[in-house]
């Protein structure tokens, strides 16, 4: 399970949902570009809009795994739904459950990786 972060005016959920799938390029960090191709296809993964909303917006899925696009390493994602409460990265700082999650302790870091337990907490706080 990932969280990726866009700019929501350079790319945001509404966007991917409405092209429905989308390759997420532009990752210049290498730990983030390795984390890249960790990610499985069918893996589930948060969206999370950076500047001033830092918040999780969005659910995806990984719809293609890694691979050499010109001079970037990119994955495919597929949109599968936005969230009705939306999970600010305040929420998320308060909350001690989340202190060892890399959203939390790399705050730069695009490509998160997110335990299966931060995954399920989560979902739970958007119900």
């Amino acid at each position: 399970m990932w969280l990726l972060k866009s700019e929501p005016n350079d790319y945001s959920f509404k966007d991917l949902l409405e092209d429905k799938v989308t390759i997420w390029d532009g990752v210049k960090n290498y730990q983030a570009i390795n984390n890249m191709k960790l990610m499985k296809k069918g893996e589930l993964v948060f969206f999370y809009h950076t500047g001033n909303q830092r918040k999780i917006v969005g659910l995806c899925e990984v719809a293609k795994e890694a691979y050499d696009y010109g001079e970037y390493t990119v994955v495919e994602v597929k949109a599968i739904r936005e969230f009705d409460k939306k999970i600010s990265l305040k929420e998320i700082k308060s909350d001690d459950f989340f202190s060892d999650w890399a959203l939390v302790r790399q705050g730069r870091l695009s490509v998160v990786p997110t335990k299966k337990e931060y995954f399920d907490r989560i979902m739970k706080m958007i119900e």
